[in-house]
């Protein structure tokens, strides 16, 4: 119940990328923006992130994340060479793990592994197929899913979207794009799970690799090839589409405010923070709430920490 969005150079009035997304969880849940600074690790460490212990790598980039409470990992964030990630709950044909990374496990290490958006796309699909993807996601009910991702630097932007251990990949070029909680690559995407499309057609999903659809063949629910402009997903996107050539960062706050699609979510499940990222070199300027409803809050730029010193504590960012 989330909605992530990036604009393009071509899209912006000042030529930036900007970054957008709304984190819509469990009502009354507490979501904290934190910094982290880089770090330095000795070899054979280990990392404990919500449900299992990893391997940690020698070196981490210094992040901000805006992070439910009571878990390890964040629901988006940026680090300190100008990357960005959001995730977006999506629900598909393959079981769910009892256990592994969460999706909020993988954008933080993410952020904390990948010095551009390709390193840290890269560093989540390495894990995936290490460690594979699955928990609970919600602190006091049950409830699973599998994830897509945003992850965007000055450069280039990529979608990244997965069904229990497979997973897509698409690079968006030029314009605007957006997720929120469907898949949405069509076709194969840029780059794919080795064995995805072979996997698809022995089992007869599809039946050549011309045939195969990733959002059509692992959608829980299947696609529609259009998407009604009165959905959620539909609204974000006739947004962006709207400010093409003149998105800027009030752009951006003005949907992630907006009601007419529920994009600013009140009710069982409500937005708890939000992100407005702006890169046009590293580390890029970085605005976040950390409270319900973004109709209701200011944005603060947050800074990127400059030493190693860790906050435990949650970044006031709304005085």
């Amino acid at each position: 119940m989330c909605d992530t969005f990036v604009a393009l150079p071509d899209a912006t009035v000042d030529r930036s990328v900007i970054f957008g997304k709304n984190s819509d969880r469990p009502a009354g849940e507490i979501q904290d923006v934190v910094t982290f600074g880089a770090q330095t690790y000795s070899k054979g460490q280990r990392v404990q992130c919500t449900y299992i212990e990893i391997s940690q790598v020698e070196h981490t980039y210094g992040v901000i994340l805006s992070k439910p409470r009571w878990m390890w990992g964040a629901e988006m964030g940026a680090n300190e060479c100008g990357v960005v990630i959001g995730n977006e709950a999506v629900w598909t044909t393959q079981p769910c793990q009892a256990t592994g990374l969460l999706g909020m496990d993988l954008v933080r290490l993410g952020l904390e592994r990948g010095e551009t958006a390709l390193a840290a796309l890269q560093v989540i699909i390495n894990l995936l197929q290490q460690y594979g993807q699955g928990g609970n996601c919600a602190e006091h009910f049950s409830f699973t899913y599998h994830n897509s991702f945003l992850i965007a630097d000055c450069q280039s932007a990529w979608v990244l979207e997965t069904a229990g251990k497979y997973w897509v990949a698409e690079r968006i070029t030029c314009g605007t794009r957006s997720i929120s909680n469907n898949l949405s690559i069509r076709g194969k995407g840029d780059l794919q799970h080795p064995d995805v499309i072979a996997d698809a057609i022995a089992t007869g999903l599809c039946t050549s690799e011309a045939d195969f659809d990733f959002a059509q063949l692992f959608s829980e629910s299947g696609v529609e090839d259009s998407v009604p402009p009165y959905s959620r997903e539909g609204r974000v996107r006739s947004l962006c589409q709207l400010h093409q050539g003149k998105f800027a960062i009030d752009t951006a706050k003005s949907i992630l405010r907006d009601h007419q699609g529920h994009i600013c979510m009140h009710g069982e499940f409500e937005t708890r923070g939000s992100q407005i990222s702006r890169l046009s070199s590293q580390p890029g300027e970085h605005w976040f709430i950390d409270r319900p409803f973004p109709c209701q809050q200011n944005y603060k730029l947050i800074a990127l920490p400059t030493t190693t010193e860790i906050h435990h504590q949650p970044v006031k960012v709304n005085q």
